[in-house]
């Protein structure tokens, strides 16, 4: 349910997009809606439970790794902006991208603990310090 705001969003950022003389801002506000629709199956099947494909969509978009995802929600929220740069396309797709950012986060793993961190630097100044006492050994 955390994503259906910005699902809103990027749907009515393109529609309103749509409403121009414009060819370039309808194409923009089409891949807006398209994005809202497609974020929607994905990430919350459950509103499109009429949609006879949503589930197996569903499916398949869970099926994806992290990284996978990142790009794809990256990729969908970056091509409006690309179309035409204006506000409406930046503020729309803010929350489309942001989702990606986050599954890009996620594919990155959790951090590690401070004493892993410490071993692994003492561990690197060890390997310097030998590598130090070999050059001098090798100037005598």
């Amino acid at each position: 349910m955390d994503c259906l705001p910005g699902l809103q969003a990027c749907g009515i950022s393109g529609l309103f997009s749509c409403i121009t003389v414009q060819p370039l801002n309808i194409a923009a506000g089409l891949w807006m809606i398209m994005n809202a629709f497609v974020l929607l199956l994905c990430e919350a099947p459950f509103c499109c439970q009429f949609v006879e494909f949503a589930n197996t969509v569903a499916e398949k978009a869970d099926q994806l790794q992290s990284w996978q995802k990142a790009v794809f929600y990256c990729g969908m929220a970056i091509m409006p902006v690309i179309i035409n740069l204006t506000l409406t396309t930046l503020l729309g797709n803010t929350i489309a991208f942001a989702t990606g950012v986050l599954y890009g986060l996620s594919a990155l793993g959790k951090k590690g603990d401070a004493i892993s961190y410490a071993r692994i630097k003492q561990q690197k100044q060890q390997a310097d310090e030998e590598e130090k006492q070999q050059a001098d050994e090798e100037e005598l």
